[in-house]
């Protein structure tokens, strides 16, 4: 073991930020970088959104959203390439989550209260341990207050709507831009102004704006600032 390692310690690492701004695929490689488990807690919202759709859950009502609660079972697995996958009652999630139509309904979803206390509950589980990547909405600001690192993505609509695009058409699926944009505009409303752990920028977040970065950029500054904090430098 080097001598870099011994003196490593673990920390939580808490990205929030907008639809599309580049934070899962981000965390992705900070967390491969650093040795880290990644945690994808939108991915944990996106199979419970599908979750619903496949049970026909009507979301205004509270004993239909407990007890599809009580039968969603997520949890988080590495594959042979060493990456972080969700499983849904057993099944990789990742082929059915991505949608358009998982897209219009997670916001609505994400907003119950019921639901975020039954995710928050399992996100902080996970990260008893730390040495842990995890992105969303609400890590820095409600699920992990004492991150020792919270970062806070964005980017502008524009470059957000077409990474999305390029996103889905990679999977298959080709949707309109303008279609995207609007989805996304309607996405940061709701996360912004529900009255359940909304989108908020948490005070001790350190802003990194992605409009202009290349991939490699963002993750490298982000690897950078974790490191200044993992080896006390």
């Amino acid at each position: 073991m080097s001598y870099q390692r011994l003196l490593m310690k673990k920390i939580i690492i808490a990205i929030d930020g907008h639809s599309a701004c580049g934070k899962s695929s981000t965390a992705k490689v900070v967390a491969k970088k650093l040795g880290y488990m990644y945690i994808d807690s939108g991915a944990m919202y996106r199979a419970t959104t599908y979750n619903f759709l496949q049970e026909g859950v009507d979301t205004k009502n509270p004993g239909q959203v407990d007890q599809a609660l009580e039968n969603t079972d997520i949890q988080f697995k590495i594959d042979g390439s060493g990456n972080s996958q969700v499983l849904l009652n057993g099944t990789f999630a990742e082929e059915f989550i991505r949608t358009m139509e998982v897209n219009q309904h997670v916001s609505e979803v994400s907003a119950i209260s019921s639901v975020r206390r039954a995710m928050v509950s399992q996100q902080r589980q996970i990260g008893t341990e730390k040495g842990v990547v995890m992105d969303g909405r609400d890590i820095g600001s409600v699920v992990f207050p004492k991150a020792e690192l919270k970062i806070f993505m964005t980017a502008s609509l524009e470059v957000r709507a077409k990474r999305r695009q390029k996103e889905l058409q990679e999977k298959g699926v080709f949707e309109e831009l303008s279609d995207i944009s609007s989805n996304l505009k309607s996405r940061d409303e709701a996360d912004s102004t529900r009255a359940d752990s909304p989108l908020v920028q948490a005070e001790d977040a350190i802003v990194v704006d992605t409009t202009h970065l290349t991939f490699n950029d963002q993750v490298d500054k982000i690897v950078k600032l974790a490191e200044q904090i993992i080896y006390d430098r």
